[in-house]
């Protein structure tokens, strides 16, 4: 069973014991948490698509870790002004591992 949830703006597709990196949520490491906004959910008998959300569905993770991401450079510039500006941005992130999948 599988299903597409959305979180942090974007849609990502989940199994039960899959670990997924996700947009950074305010909980802390060990806590559960639940998404209720579940765009499809898959199983042997079909495909469930919700609009916009399938109801009722619900899935389960538990927070592994926050963090952040390796840096990245972010280099800008105006040509033929003399213009430039060298930056790194660290995106943050939350790690969890789905533990059910309702539907």
């Amino acid at each position: 069973m599988y299903a597409v949830i959305e979180t942090g703006g974007k849609q990502i597709r989940v199994q039960e014991g899959e670990k997924v990196f996700i947009e950074k949520l305010d909980v802390q490491a060990d806590e559960t948490v639940t998404f209720d906004k579940i765009v499809a959910v898959g199983a042997d008998a079909g495909l469930k698509i919700g609009a916009p959300y399938v109801e009722g569905a619900t899935v389960t993770a538990k927070v592994l870790k926050n963090g952040k991401a390796k840096k990245i450079t972010v280099f800008t510039y105006k040509p033929k002004k003399g213009k430039q500006r060298k930056m790194g941005h660290r995106q943050p992130y939350t790690q969890v591992q789905i533990e059910a999948i309702n539907g």
